[in-house]
């Protein structure tokens, strides 16, 4: 499940995907009706991959949240939004049962179950992949290894590029 283009703007309801940049603003898609629209920069914008739901102990990204109610329902559309404030917690707790309760409103849940049926709706809520069995524990320490070495010749590739001389202007 991929968050990362998924945004929430104050003032209007549902979700956009965020197209591209604008002069000034941004393009972005309604993910209900498909209708491509540009946004002020001045819009006060919340992308889906950094909200979370405050917990007893932690905090709990909408990734892993969306990730719960897809398993509860296998895949399904989760409890309408429009479900009384009572249902709703009900239904967290099935989900969420670590979730703080005191800190979490009404109006959260419902943007919450809102947001998790139309990204569901778009087919944009999947199950997070669990890393291979086969990998052994050696083989995960081996790839940053080889990750970081690759990145070095990089970095000294871009020193020598600030310190190449720059070329003198030639006099008329």
């Amino acid at each position: 499940m991929d968050l990362t283009k998924i945004i929430s703007i104050s003032g209007k309801p549902g979700l956009f995907k965020l197209i591209s940049q604008a002069k000034g603003g941004f393009i972005v898609e309604d993910l209900d009706k498909g209708k491509k629209t540009s946004i002020s920069a001045h819009n006060n914008v919340s992308l889906l991959e950094n909200v979370a739901i405050y917990g007893v102990s932690e905090e709990f990204p909408l990734k892993e949240v969306f990730t719960r109610i897809y398993n509860k329902e296998n895949g399904g559309a989760a409890i309408s939004h429009k479900e009384s404030g009572a249902n709703l917690r009900k239904y967290i707790e099935e989900v969420l049962p670590e979730y703080d309760e005191s800190r979490v409103y009404d109006s959260d849940l419902k943007k919450l179950f809102q947001w998790y049926n139309i990204l569901q709706a778009n087919g944009l809520v999947t199950p997070v992949e669990e890393p291979k069995a086969e990998e052994t524990s050696a083989e995960v320490e081996e790839k940053p290894k080889k990750a970081k070495k690759a990145a070095e010749p990089k970095e000294k590739a871009e020193t020598k590029e600030k310190k190449a001389p720059k070329a003198k202007k030639e006099d008329k």
